[in-house]
């Protein structure tokens, strides 16, 4: 065996490893690149933004690029455990890690914090973000809600007092607030527009209300998020005291389990099928309904509760009923009324009917009791 088989096939031992069999900065299965500089195992996509860090990090492909004895010997020192030691030795708890899923803006900070700044390293600790009380304060683009043109805004975030300003350039009054309490953050570049696009959703007089924004800048929007979710956690460990921070982390921000668009009928199912944007919150138990994805306001909201509870999703329209431009139905039972709603392609109908299927056969909270029972009030 000749030294580029011998060698290459040390690399694929050592991805046996349960730590070298995901990327090291995104989890993502069965990485096919390493940092030979680093000494990490990542994926293709990571690898990408190690390449626009040539002074620290220098990748090759496992599969296809030649190995020398002193590079293996570095990998075989080094691998994932060892680096997650040391680069995330000080990870402050409400500090988002990206998953694979997870958008540009938010990998490429995460992995430049890590190996570039040294945010989390034991030496590195007074480099850390400075946003661990939740306060910050600066400019961002925000879309207007009525012209949907993006204009700087001045925010205030004050992680003490539980609650976001901001301020237009000629006002001394704020021309919004927000609390932390009833507050979530997501990223969205593909629905806002923008790479660094924001969407921070919130409840305004028992409505939810949404606003998106963005920064040109990437490390300032993710220290933005990170600060929201410093704020975020500092509120909930007071509102919470004896929940642990396992149980209080995921609950600081989320990704919407399921958004796009159906079209749905009225409550006598005998109205004209109107095409809608939906988004599911698994957290919240709730579907929400937009004429456009980026309204400030829901049309509607739709409590989704327990199957136990007389929840229910099927596939399938009631009979006689026909959708306008799409055919394939989705029925929601809930106690009180059928929503009927028609999906574009099999792909997305079996998208739709897993996502809600996750949130109907998911446990009540106490939490989630105070959402239904105040929805239903709302709603008569």
């Amino acid at each position: 065996m000749n030294i580029r088989d011998m060698n290459k096939r040390i690399l694929l031992q050592l991805l046996e490893d349960a730590e070298n069999s995901k990327c090291a900065d995104c989890g993502a299965a069965d990485p096919d690149w390493a940092s030979y500089t680093l000494g990490v195992f990542i994926c293709l996509h990571c690898s990408g933004i190690h390449r626009n860090l040539p002074g620290i990090s220098r990748v090759k492909s496992i599969r296809l690029d030649f190995w020398d004895d002193e590079l293996i010997e570095c990998m075989r020192k080094h691998g994932n455990r060892v680096a997650k030691k040391y680069y995330e030795a000080n990870i402050p708890p409400f500090y988002y890690k990206p998953q694979a899923s997870d958008c540009v803006v938010l990998k490429e900070q995460w992995i430049r914090a890590k190996y570039e700044r040294r945010e989390f390293t034991d030496a590195g600790t007074e480099h850390q973000l400075s946003d661990t009380s939740g306060d910050r304060v600066g400019l961002l683009w925000k879309r207007g809600k009525d012209s949907g043109n993006f204009q700087q805004r001045n925010f205030h975030l004050l992680g003490k007092e539980g609650v976001i300003f901001y301020y237009t350039k000629e006002e001394k009054d704020p021309k919004g607030v927000i609390q932390v309490s009833d507050l979530n953050a997501t990223f969205q570049p593909e629905k806002i527009g923008k790479p660094n696009g924001l969407q921070i959703t919130y409840l305004k007089d028992g409505r939810t209300r949404s606003i998106f924004v963005y920064h040109k800048n990437g490390k300032d929007i993710v220290d933005w998020f990170n600060a929201i979710r410093a704020a975020r956690f500092r509120y909930l460990k007071s509102a919470f005291p004896t929940n642990s921070d396992a149980e209080l982390i995921p609950k600081l921000t989320r990704n919407y389990v399921k958004e796009g668009y159906m079209e749905k009928t009225g409550p006598r199912q005998k109205e004209a099928f109107k095409r809608r944007w939906f988004t599911l919150d698994n957290q919240d138990r709730k579907l929400l309904y937009f004429k456009e994805p980026l309204d400030a306001y829901a049309q509607g909201e739709v409590f989704i509760g327990h199957s136990e509870y007389g929840y229910n999703v099927t596939e399938g329209l009631p009979p006689g009923m026909k959708g306008n431009k799409w055919r394939l139905g989705i029925t929601i039972e809930t106690p009180e009324r059928k929503f009927v709603f028609t999906c574009q392609d099999d792909q997305d109908l079996n998208e739709w009917i897993v996502a809600f299927k996750d949130v109907i056969f998911k446990p009540m909270s106490p939490q989630d009791y105070t959402v239904e029972a105040s929805l239903r009030r709302k709603q008569k």
